[in-house]
């Protein structure tokens, strides 16, 4: 990690950039990003929104989700890395909260639930507009925060902490702005010239413009 950066300062432009921008999974509601983010765990962003117009219609809402049996869900969701296990946690989760409106906007109460990490939890957070209690750290995160020297390591949960500790509150989204980041600059493949962060960046200062 690089101290030498004032980081609360630095990362002002990149949240700038992405400031209220939703995330890529397109869910409406906080019953949707829920859904939605239990089931893009190890999979991808483009597949569960191909599935999800489908999946809802079926079950718009946590009341009718509840009636479903696992196997019920399968049609819809064959294509998830993981489907049968995140079909159980999904109607475990519908038949303990019986309707939307009893979904938890607290990170104690929403990692309880089977399947939602604090991953998840954070975006479940930040789409329904309650207060942070973390950063999120998906595998962009994981990928862009070394690079730019603001945290170090590829554990999420000492990620997240690192992070926590490093910016202050009011700056939490950070974690999404850095995800957009790698989802459209800083991929595997860098493109550094690009990128709005490359003056305060430890690879692209230590590795290329060393190599220019």
């Amino acid at each position: 990690m690089n101290k030498a950066v004032n980081w609360p300062e630095a990362v002002k432009p990149l949240l700038k950039k992405y400031k209220g921008k939703p995330h890529p999974l397109e869910a409406k509601n906080a019953y949707q990003y829920m859904v939605l983010v239990l089931l893009s765990a190890q999979s991808n962003d483009a597949l569960i929104n191909k599935l999800s117009p489908d999946l809802f219609k079926a079950y718009p809402n946590l009341q009718s989700l509840a009636t479903a049996l696992p196997e019920d869900l399968y049609p819809y969701i064959t294509k998830v890395r993981n489907y049968q296990n995140k079909a159980k946690w999904l109607t475990n989760i519908a038949k303990e909260l019986k309707k939307d409106s009893n979904i938890p906007h607290t990170m104690d109460q929403l990692v309880k639930l089977p399947g939602i990490g604090r991953k998840s939890a954070n975006v479940i957070l930040r789409e329904s507009g309650a207060e942070p209690e973390g950063i999120i750290v998906d595998l962009h995160v994981l990928r862009v925060a070394p690079r730019l020297g603001i945290a170090e390591g590829d554990d999420a949960t000492k990620m997240e902490k690192q992070l926590m500790e490093t910016l202050p509150k009011s700056e939490w989204d950070v974690g999404m702005a850095i995800s957009f980041l790698g989802r459209e600059i800083c991929r595997p493949n860098p493109q550094c010239e690009e990128c709005l962060m490359n003056k305060v960046c430890a690879y692209y200062n230590e590795y290329v413009k060393a190599k220019a």
